[in-house]
This record gives structure tokens, C-alpha cells and sequence, in this order.
């Protein structure tokens, strides 16, 4: 039976036919089905020519607006999608595609058979939600994170050298801290703050001295949401720290770096 996409659901398109009241385009996550794509939803405003926004063999993300699987009818949206939808649509299927290229690869390094690779498939996509999640925490972590696994070592030394050949993207996050103490041991008063605000940290982090009262701080991680997550308790160490020696804390967010993945 043919699946059929939600009403909400963001996909990939390709535009095949356009005409007058907008253009026809297959979906290329379910079997190539065929969609519509109206003139009002192409874009705001009045549209005289639809081919100055779209090209056959073109790939659009879209916007799922209605689904009707008796007639086959899907009505999609390009005006509703924001930017940031669509990157991280595109982000999404381009790592199914690494994706689909890892495991095929694993296959050929590994020479297990298909049922025993598909049970290798399942137990990392139980522990790590995705086959690319678990080559990319191999190859940011090592290969330790597959202990306990129960996993044949033919598999597991594939895993690895697949690993060590993937760049791991990473971001960036920073801003800048003025850290003042009025007390005869005001300096060590600060470098204990930073410190005590550095140990026992899951991701790499940095301070650098600017000149006084400043210091930059950097946190490095796999994604914002593991860095924005050390960022917090950092900052209300060091604050803690400085209040109580009746010190001042002040914090400046500066603009996050991420770096694109290869």
C-alpha cells in the first residue's frame, strides 16, 4: 500500500509539470506520489508567471496542507515554510542519506550477513536513536561508547574505521565575562571561580584572559543543546563565587559559530 504523508508534516519535493494554477511535483520520501502545489501557495502577493519560482527538477520543502488518500490528492505549501524549517529539513535528509551510505558500507567492511547486520542496526539505533548518531559518537568519543553491546568484533572494528573517517560538526558558543574583586586576594578570588566553573565537563571549555575586568568564555560541543546545557551551571558558579566574595558578575553573550558537516 502506497503511504501517504500528514497534514503538517514538512517533505522534499521535485517539481515535474507547471502550469497555469501552480505545479505538479512528486515527494521524493514517499515512492515519488505526486502532489499539488497551488499558485497561492507558491508565494504572498500576486503571482503573474509561476516559473519565476519554480523549475522542473527543481527539489522544494514543503508544507503537507491536505491529504486525501482516496483520491491520492496531496496539497503542499512553499509560501508557508520558514528558512529555518527548511534547513533543517534539508539537514535531515541529508544525513539519511550518510546515513544510507554508512550502512551500506558496513556491510561490505564487516562481511556479516544481512540478517546479523540488521540485528547490529537495531541495537545502535536502541542506543543511540540513529545509525548516524552512533558512528558520530564513536568518532567524537571513541570507540568505548560500544561497550556492553554484545556485539561480534568484526562489527564493532568496522564501526571504527568507518568512525574515524567522518567529520564531526560542532558548535561554537561565547561571550565574555567581567569579573571584578575589591579584596587584597581579588585575583585568586577569580581564578578560583574559573576553575571550580571548568571541572568535571562533558564538552570542551575555554577562558581566555581579554585584559581586566574581561575574560572570554568558549564551549564547544556536538549541537547548541548540549552546549546552551553547560553553559547555565557555568555561569552560576562563577557568579555564586564572585557574590560571595562581594564581587561583580557580568556576562555578554556573543554571537554562536557552528561549522558545517562533512
Amino acid at each position: 500500500m502506497q503511504e501517504f504523508p500528514e497534514v503538517g508534516e514538512i517533505v522534499v519535493a521535485t517539481v515535474t509539470r507547471i502550469m497555469d494554477q501552480g505545479a505538479y511535483v512528486t515527494l521524493d520520501e514517499y515512492n515519488n506520489i505526486q502532489g499539488f502545489l497551488h499558485i497561492s501557495e507558491i508565494a504572498t502577493g500576486w503571482i503573474r508567471n509561476v516559473e519565476k519560482f519554480l523549475k522542473p527538477g527543481e527539489k522544494k520543502v514543503l508544507l503537507v496542507k491536505r491529504v486525501d488518500p482516496r483520491r491520492s490528492e496531496i496539497d503542499l505549501s512553499l509560501k508557508q515554510i520558514s528558512s529555518d524549517q527548511k534547513k533543517k529539513k534539508l539537514l535531515e535528509l541529508k544525513r539519511k542519506e550518510k546515513e544510507s551510505a554508512l550502512i551500506e558500507n558496513f556491510k561490505t567492511k564487516s562481511g556479516l550477513s544481512k540478517a546479523e547486520t540488521e540485528k547490529i542496526e537495531n541495537i545502535l539505533v536502541e542506543k543511540f536513536d540513529s545509525i548516524y548518531d552512533a558512528f558520530s559518537e564513536v568518532a567524537a568519543k571513541g570507540i568505548s561508547v560500544l561497550e556492553g553491546l554484545n556485539m561480534p568484533q568484526k562489527a564493532v572494528s568496522a564501526i571504527e574505521e568507518l568512525s574515524s573517517k567522518m567529520q564531526i560538526p560542532h558548535v561554537e558558543i561565547r561571550g565574555v565575562l567581567e569579573l571584578t574583586s575589591t579584596k587584597p586576594d581579588g585575583i585568586d578570588i577569580i581564578k578560583r571561580s574559573l576553575v571550580a566553573a571548568m571541572e568535571n565537563k562533558k564538552v570542551n571549555v575555554s577562558i581566555t584572559y581579554m585584559g581586566a575586568p574581561k575574560y572570554r568564555l568558549s564551549i564547544t560541543a556536538q549541537n547548541f543543546k548540549d552546549a546552551e546545557k553547560e553553559l547555565k551551571p557555568i555561569l552560576a558558579s562563577v557568579e555564586q563565587v564572585m557574590e560571595k566574595s562581594g564581587g561583580t558578575f557580568k556576562f555578554t553573550r556573543e554571537e554562536s559559530k557552528k561549522t558545517r558537516e562533512g
